[in-house]
């Protein structure tokens, strides 16, 4: 079935879109696979797929054996918010983890996924960052087994939660996280499994006066030196028309650069990735050993991505900026998705507990936010969704961007930015002819109605509607732009 296209404010979507998640049933499976779940901090679209110099063999060998999204997304583009998303299958303004705060009282009683797969047979470890609370690194309701730490932990010899005993570790955190995630697949039996590895690479080593370094492995300090790095027409880029970050700007955090990260610290993030595909290599081992790889959903994520210099930003985040939200997603899972393939279908993180929960044969809540992508790995779907929402509650950690909390609507096409405290400097981009976000159409050269259309839409998500099937009515413009 091909999506039909047309000239209009917005793109309708022509293909089988599924009913609200209240109405998702779960399928009944003979065999239940096994799950391991890689999710990592900060890293960018762009960052793992098609980049021009970056080794990660293990990767692409996940990404040539199964699927790589080409429109996958964060709709909460700040640490334990998109945590939670991915977990919960809900957007923050449900789940209630809306910030960075401490939110550890209110992580241990939100339903996870996980918590879902292991009430319904799964044996299930975590293993690394749960920043869902900065002091409580205590075992979380949903997991046999639990490899934590404080907050956002050290890269060396760190101290370590394992299954409600502090311990002291040594080496480097990605091959400690990866030691556990392997022993405890090395233990399975006919009992299904979830391993879920969150690793704290490539977030920054975070050190008193607002330092921050990426420390690389051992052995990886020089990989890539001299190789150029490329520069989007964003990089640096004009903020004319953006009011929000217009505003005066204090270059002396040294966080928030002028002009952006140096180049010597997005090549240490970049370094800091071949420890991550040492560490899948070895997943995928244990995997062949045990004659399991196959029977095996294999997932890449991430939470978020990262400024390198777009529009002036550094490590701000939060923002919804593609370079922010547009993360990669990896599914290698042979029995129902095919090899090499690049689903186009607009997707988010808040989609894939039920997409985990679906495959895992596990009763599927009917208070989520998110919708099932089973269809979209078997083909039998080529889209499951119009838009989704994208929120940020304003904090006080980036000077910068203070007083930016946002909801936010992207389409297929269309990204609004609607703030919640700045008055008179909303941003809309027509991503199709504008996909680096340099124009904003407001306030007054926006195809009529537009925006307002697009507001109620975020208004009706927030009130916890289901939008699909009611496409957006519109009026037909002849202009070229549109």
């Amino acid at each position: 079935m091909k999506i039909k296209r047309i000239v209009a404010p917005v793109l309708l979507v022509a293909a089988v879109v599924l009913s609200a998640c209240g109405d998702q049933q779960a399928p009944d499976t003979e065999s239940r696979p096994n799950i391991v779940f890689v999710l990592l901090d900060d890293v960018r679209y762009d960052d793992i797929i098609d980049h021009p110099f970056i080794e990660l063999p293990n990767i692409q060998r996940l990404a040539n054996e199964g699927a790589s999204f080409r429109q996958f997304f964060t709709s909460a583009p700040l640490c334990s918010p998109s945590r939670a998303v991915f977990m919960t299958g809900q957007y923050p303004h449900r789940n209630g983890i809306v910030d960075n705060g401490e939110r550890a009282e209110q992580s241990h009683r939100i339903v996870t996924f996980p918590k879902l797969l292991q009430d319904s047979g799964y044996r299930t470890g975590f293993f690394g960052k749960w920043h869902m609370g900065h002091a409580d690194d205590s075992p979380r309701p949903g997991f046999d087994r639990w490899v934590s730490f404080v907050g956002q932990g050290v890269y060396l010899d760190p101290e370590m939660n394992i299954d409600g005993v502090t311990s002291h570790a040594s080496g480097y955190m990605t091959d400690i996280l990866t030691d556990h995630a392997v022993s405890f697949i090395d233990e399975a039996d006919e009992t299904p499994f979830l391993a879920f590895i969150a690793h704290k690479a490539s977030h920054p080593e975070i050190h008193p006066n607002y330092v921050r370094t990426f420390p690389p492995a051992a052995g990886d300090e020089d990989l890539y030196t001299g190789e150029p790095l490329n520069r989007s027409p964003s990089w640096q880029a004009s903020t004319a028309g953006k009011p929000a970050l217009e505003r005066p700007v204090d270059y002396s955090d040294p966080r928030s650069p002028e002009g952006g990260l140096p180049d010597d610290i997005i090549l240490n993030r970049l370094r800091m990735l071949s420890a991550v595909d040492r560490g899948l290599g070895r997943l995928i081992d244990i995997l062949e050993t045990k004659q399991l790889l196959d029977d095996t959903v294999f997932v890449v994520t991430s939470d978020q991505g990262f400024f390198y210099g777009e529009f002036g930003l550094a490590q701000e985040r939060r923002l919804a900026y593609e370079p922010s939200i547009h993360i990669p997603l990896i599914i290698r899972y042979p029995e129902k998705v095919s090899a090499g393939t690049h689903p186009d279908a607009l997707v988010s993180n808040v989609d894939i507990a039920p997409t985990m929960m679906a495959l895992g044969g596990a009763k599927i809540p009917d208070d989520l936010d998110g919708y099932s992508m089973a269809p979209l790995l078997d083909g039998s779907a080529l889209q499951i969704r119009e838009d989704f929402l994208i929120e940020y509650y304003s904090d006080e950690v980036f000077p910068r961007i203070q007083n930016m909390g946002y909801q936010a609507l992207r389409t297929g096409r269309y990204k609004y930015i609607r703030y919640s405290e700045l008055k008179d400097m909303d941003e809309l981009y027509d991503l199709e002819s504008d996909p680096y976000e340099l124009d904003n159409l407001l306030p007054n050269r926006a195809p009529s109605g537009l925006a307002e259309q697009l507001a109620a839409r975020i208004n009706a998500q927030d009130r916890g509607a289901s939008l699909q099937n009611k496409p957006i009515h519109h009026q037909v413009s002849n202009s070229p732009s549109n």
